[in-house]
């Protein structure tokens, strides 16, 4: 799943001034479309979070909802970055004991994204579902047949991999969606780093555990 410009998707070279703009208009979005919504979010409001002008950022998105969708297209990108190349001939340990860490670190560190992400969800995904359709469905199919090569390898237990996908997603995006539910209950005002370890450890050494494997950073300590 890619779009044209990504937030993270630059060259090794110093990113160009377009590049730029435009990862910068794609995080004052996300605050903007966090806080408001898409009915409330204002185009002005993005380009001053942004500290540029409002032409500036109509000269990338032409209207507010091609905005919203290339932020929450951007989201799930970022999500599944580190999934997007796994092969056959991986070790599904460390492939998907990366791919959990990777989905907790998200959630400690980016809620926002998040929340944003599931709202849309929970609404029916009114501004995804052609994107859902012609990009991410393809996507979860191609994975699945990845992790279906491994168990007929014997790499791993059987298990349904499509559902395996939903679960790390669900279980890792929690942190972020129940943020405040977790906080209370745990008396953690705020999530730090030796939390996310816990967590990354708790949910890899649990999923993989379903499917026979052993986090690999596990067996290192």
């Amino acid at each position: 799943m890619h779009i044209a410009h990504k937030t993270r998707a630059f060259s090794a070279a110093e990113p160009s001034i377009r590049d730029r703009n435009f990862a910068i208009i794609i995080e004052a979005a996300t605050s903007e479309f966090a806080s408001h919504g898409l009915k409330g979010a204002r185009m002005q409001a993005i380009a001053d979070r942004a500290g540029l002008p409002k032409g500036n950022v109509h000269y990338y998105f032409k209207t507010k909802e091609s905005l919203y969708i290339a932020v929450l297209d951007n989201i799930v990108d970022r999500w599944n970055d580190q999934f997007d190349d796994i092969k056959e001939d991986d070790d599904p340990a460390l492939a998907l004991d990366q791919f959990i860490r990777d989905k907790v670190r998200f959630s400690f560190e980016d809620p926002i994204a998040s929340r944003l992400f599931a709202s849309e969800i929970i609404q029916g995904a009114p501004h995804l579902s052609r994107y859902l359709r012609s990009q991410m469905k393809p996507w979860l199919k191609d994975r699945a047949n990845v992790i279906q090569s491994w168990i007929t390898q014997g790499k791993m237990q059987s298990v349904d991999p499509t559902y395996l996908i939903f679960l790390i997603w669900s279980s890792t995006q929690h942190y972020a969606d129940f943020e405040a539910q977790i906080s209370l209950l745990m008396s953690k005002p705020k999530f730090d780093e030796d939390m996310l370890q816990d967590v990354s450890n708790f949910l890899s050494r649990m999923i993989l555990a379903g499917c026979g494997l052993t986090p690999p950073k596990l067996n290192e300590n």
